[in-house]
């Protein structure tokens, strides 16, 4: 079971979201804060789009790096119509991701 959060607008991951799933059904982007306060090294989140003809951003916050693990490359992402990502904290303001539908 993971729990679902929704969201229709932009949107900044909070602590509530670790160990769900963020279904986003928007166009507007979704930001991963800082660390600081709000996820630990462990915390996972996923984050499902179910706009259905839209992309949208997934932003680094300030101090934030996101590594891609399909390439290793670090940066703000795109997810497609209908795909997923998850994101995993491994250290401080350092994030994996990977899903279906990630550029």
């Amino acid at each position: 079971r993971i729990p679902q959060s929704g969201t229709s607008s932009a949107y900044t991951l909070a602590a509530g979201d670790a160990g769900k799933h963020v279904y986003h059904n928007s166009t507007a982007s979704i930001t991963v804060p800082p660390t600081s306060g709000v996820f630990s090294t462990g915390d996972a989140i996923t984050i499902i789009n179910g706009h259905a003809s839209g992309t949208f951003t997934i932003l680094q916050g300030s101090g934030v790096t996101i590594w891609n693990s399909a390439d290793g490359t670090s940066g703000t992402r795109t997810l497609g119509v209908k795909g997923m990502c998850t994101l995993i904290c491994v250290a401080s303001n350092g994030y994996y991701i990977s899903g279906s539908g990630l550029t």
